[in-house]
């Protein structure tokens, strides 16, 4: 028994720092790309989800990787490591359909029922992964996936409260279309992942 978890812990350690900077150079390309888009005008920034409007459907695809300013990436930036390392630990493939599943339909149901405006940002994405992770527990239960789990309700808890309106200019329907999105990617990637084409990944 102890042998086994002692296992099952280096194998954690071990793929969360092979897969480490992988999350380092997506979080450094979306720092960048930002960077430029803000040197320009925020230009790119029309590209958000419009609800409701034939062009914003170009959002769901591109609103992740976009942000009004330093703060707003600044914030999400510290949860999508983390939060995205977590997910990858726990499959590269998986990883990959569950940011698909999570932006795709977080994506769609904000276009459906959001707010009127321009809803841009990594937040949906980041309540997505916190969901899948949380979730990983009760599907997939294992040290490897209570530790995850654990770790982000001490440190990303916050994103619970966050799936209710708030502040005007803050995203809800995001959070709250992302965070079932995130429950919806871990049944799908535990009960029908033999289903879904792992590319070599």
């Amino acid at each position: 028994m102890l042998s086994e978890l002692s296992n099952e812990i280096s194998d954690f350690i071990e793929t969360s720092k092979h897969y480490l900077p992988t999350m380092l150079i997506v979080l450094g390309c979306l720092w960048v790309f930002n960077i430029v888009n803000w040197q320009t005008g925020s230009k790119l920034n029309r590209l958000g989800i419009r609800p409701r409007r034939a062009g914003g459907l170009i959002g769901i695809l591109f609103a992740p990787i976009l942000h009004s300013n330093f703060n707003h990436l600044l914030f999400n930036s510290v949860p999508l490591l983390c939060l995205g390392l977590f997910v990858m630990s726990l499959g590269i493939a998986n990883f990959f359909w569950a940011t698909v599943i999570i932006m795709v339909l977080s994506g769609f149901s904000v276009w459906l029922i959001g707010r009127r405006g321009n809803h841009i940002g990594a937040s949906a994405l980041i309540a997505g992964y916190f969901g899948y992770v949380v979730a990983s527990a009760y599907e997939r239960p294992t040290f490897t996936t209570f530790f995850c789990a654990a770790v982000a309700l001490y440190y990303f808890g916050g994103i619970l409260f966050s799936l209710f309106p708030t502040e005007k200019t803050t995203s809800w329907e995001g959070h709250l279309t992302g965070f079932v999105a995130g429950l919806i990617a871990m049944y799908i990637c535990t009960h029908y992942g033999y289903l879904l084409p792992t590319f070599g990944l």
